[in-house]
C-alpha cells in the first residue's frame, strides 16, 4: 500500500512564488527566525481546496516538517476542519512566512508593505486556483491579513464566506498572561468556534457527510485530528503527523534557545528493539 504525501510546488505560479521569497530584507531579524528559512503552507495546492485557513506565524514543529500548523494548534484546527467535514479540501497559508520572534513583532509588521504584497500574491493564486467555500482567520493578525486583502481588486472578487475565530492557542497565551483562567479561555475559544461551525456548516461542500456538532466548554483530545500524510511532504515518519509533542526549543540563554530545536520520538513509536 502506498504512502500519500505532498508533492510540493508543482503548478508555476507557486513554484514562483516559492523561488521569490522575501529574506531578511523584509523580515527584520530583530522579530522574526529568518534563519529557519520560510515556510509556505499547509494543504491542496491542486485546485481542490473549499476551504482556506489564515493563520498567523509557523512555530516549533512547523521548522522541522517544512509546512504550517502541524503542532497542537494545527491538530485543533485539523478538528475544527473535521467538523466542518473537511477531511482533505482545504488550503493553510499563514500571515507572516517566518516565526515570529519575542513579543509584538506580528503587531508591528503584519502591515509592512513587503509583508503584505507577498501575502497577497498567495492569497490571490489560492482564491484564483480553487472554488472557495469559506475563508477561516485564526485570531486578529490573521484576521487583519485577511482584511488587507479584501481591500484589494483581486481579494474584493473572492466570494467565499469569512469567518473570524480566536486563535487555536488562545487559552495558553491569554491564561499565561493572567488576563482569564485557562478553563474561562478554553470557553472563550469553543465559543469564537461554534459561531463559525453555525455560520459556515451549511455553507461547504463537504468531504464526508458531517452533521453540525458543536464543541462543548473545551478542547479535550478527542477533539483534535492528527495531520493527514498527504500534508507532509515525502518520506515524513508517521510519529510527526501524531498528538503526541514531539519537537521543543531548548537553551541555556535567549540565543542558544532561539538557534536549538530538540525532536524526540514519541515513546510509543520508539518500536525498535530494547537496547541494553
Amino acid at each position: 500500500m502506498g504512502v500519500d504525501f505532498d508533492p510540493g510546488y508543482v503548478r508555476a505560479r507557486y513554484r514562483k512564488l516559492v523561488s521569490d521569497h522575501p529574506d531578511d530584507s523584509v523580515y527584520p531579524l530583530s522579530d522574526f527566525r529568518v534563519e529557519w528559512g520560510p515556510i509556505f503552507h499547509r494543504g491542496r495546492l491542486d485546485g481542490t481546496a473549499r476551504v482556506l485557513v489564515i493563520g498567523q506565524d509557523p512555530a516549533t514543529h512547523e521548522a522541522i516538517c517544512r509546512r504550517i500548523l502541524v503542532g497542537e494548534a494545527g491538530q485543533r484546527v485539523q478538528g475544527l476542519l473535521a467538523r466542518l467535514g473537511i477531511t482533505r479540501s482545504y488550503v493553510l497559508a499563514n500571515a507572516f512566512l517566518y516565526s515570529v520572534y519575542g513579543q509584538g513583532g506580528g503587531e508591528r509588521h503584519v502591515d509592512d508593505p513587503g509583508i503584505v504584497a507577498y501575502r497577497n500574491r498567495w492569497l490571490d493564486a489560492i482564491a484564483r486556483d480553487n472554488q472557495l467555500d469559506a475563508v477561516i482567520s485564526l485570531g486578529h493578525l490573521a484576521d487583519r491579513a485577511h482584511e488587507t486583502w479584501r481591500a484589494t481588486p483581486s481579494g474584493s472578487r473572492c466570494p467565499a464566506a469569512y469567518a473570524t475565530v480566536l486563535h487555536p492557542t488562545y487559552p495558553e497565551s491569554a491564561s499565561r498572561r493572567g488576563q482569564i483562567t485557562k478553563a474561562e479561555a478554553f470557553a472563550r475559544l469553543c465559543t469564537s468556534w461554534n459561531e463559525a461551525l453555525v455560520a459556515l456548516h451549511p455553507l461547504i461542500t463537504q468531504d464526508v457527510p458531517t452533521p453540525l456538532s458543536r464543541y462543548g466548554t473545551s478542547i479535550a483530545r478527542t477533539d483534535l485530528a492528527a495531520i493527514p500524510a498527504c500534508d507532509l511532504p515525502a518520506g515524513m515518519p508517521p510519529w510527526m503527523r501524531s498528538l503526541d509533542a514531539w519537537a521543543r526549543r531548548m537553551g541555556t540563554d535567549a540565543d542558544s534557545k532561539r538557534a536549538t530545536i530538540t525532536v524526540s520520538i514519541p515513546k510509543k513509536a520508539r518500536t525498535w528493539p530494547a537496547v541494553d
